[in-house]
């Protein structure tokens, strides 16, 4: 993801985001750099330069806790940037090992099932779409594929359109995959997924420098369906007990509101196909099928998606 380490890339990313006035410190002059000098930042921590300037070379990877501290005031860094700090301080042998299970339980599927009036879904670390019940599948019904939420903001078409708030959408999906990589900077899928987006969009890449670090929370979204249109939902994030790479996602509308009546229509859209199926005769069949039949993308059939080719 970059010529340096998870660390330095940080630590250079939040010092080129302060402007000295932001810390007190008085700006002479043009600057040849953005941002802080290392030299400043190192002032304001109240370590030597030379010590900071490793931490940034990588050529010091295990500072001590009360250096991070110093440097996270130092940055200006919010308690979850600060964690995300810390978390890039710990050696391979401290991280915690085992991501959990790659698949959502039968148990967390069966329940998502029986929210038949509550969008919800599982997302693994990429953003990846591992679960869903059938409202979150009609919900996201024009997308190309449910399969990641970022390559759906940010690739395709569709994405501009259904998040009215585009521009928060992107950024917090970024942030989001940031705040797992600073759990898992070693991810493969991760690095995949980071790697096909910053090929694929400018902005992506763009927003991915910034280091901007925010996991999933509880805030509104509005939202614009091509078939029921305008939605404004709330929506809450649960880590998953035993497996805390997974994040259950639900879908909130305000009772007895018209978010709550596009969900119904919803809700009948996705069943009108299954009922029509049930009441319609067999036909037999003149040939056995030469390959399975695609899986629709529903609660039952999403596991880790299948990664997109570039275009």
């Amino acid at each position: 993801m970059s010529n340096g380490t998870p660390l330095g890339d940080f630590l250079r990313a939040r010092r080129e985001a302060l402007k000295p006035h932001d810390v007190g410190l008085p700006e002479y002059g043009r600057r040849r750099v953005p941002g802080l000098r290392r030299e400043e930042v190192a002032l304001l921590a109240g370590v030597s330069s030379d010590y900071y300037i490793r931490l940034e070379q990588g050529r010091e990877s295990s500072p001590s806790a009360q250096v991070v501290e110093a440097v996270a005031l130092a940055l200006k860094l919010d308690a979850e940037a600060a964690g995300h700090l810390n978390r890039l301080c710990l050696t391979a042998s401290q991280r915690q090992r085992g991501r959990g299970e790659e698949q959502v339980s039968h148990q967390l599927s069966q329940l998502m099932d029986g929210w038949e009036h509550t969008p919800a879904f599982v997302v693994g670390p990429a953003l990846d779409i591992m679960a869903a019940n059938s409202l979150a599948t009609a919900l996201h019904s024009g997308f190309d594929q449910f399969d990641n939420l970022a390559l759906m903001v940010f690739v395709d078409p569709a994405g501009r359109e259904f998040y009215q708030e585009w521009e928060q959408a992107a950024q917090s999906s970024v942030a989001e995959i940031r705040a797992a990589y600073g759990h898992d900077p070693a991810s493969a899928r991760i690095a995949e997924v980071v790697a096909e987006l910053s090929a694929r969009s400018e902005e992506f890449a763009a927003l991915w420098k910034t280091h901007e670090v925010k996991s999933k929370s509880q805030e509104g979204k509005r939202l614009r369906h091509p078939e029921v249109g305008d939605l404004n939902i709330k929506f809450a994030a649960f880590t998953v007990n035993g497996a805390p790479h997974q994040q259950l996602v639900v879908y909130q509308a305000e009772p007895a509101g018209p978010t709550a009546a596009a969900f119904e229509t919803l809700r009948a859209l996705a069943a009108a196909p299954k009922q029509a199926r049930a009441v319609e005769p067999e036909q037999p069949r003149e040939t056995p099928p030469v390959t399975a039949p695609d899986r629709p993308l529903g609660h039952d059939a999403l596991r880790y998606a299948r990664p997109r080719s570039s275009e």
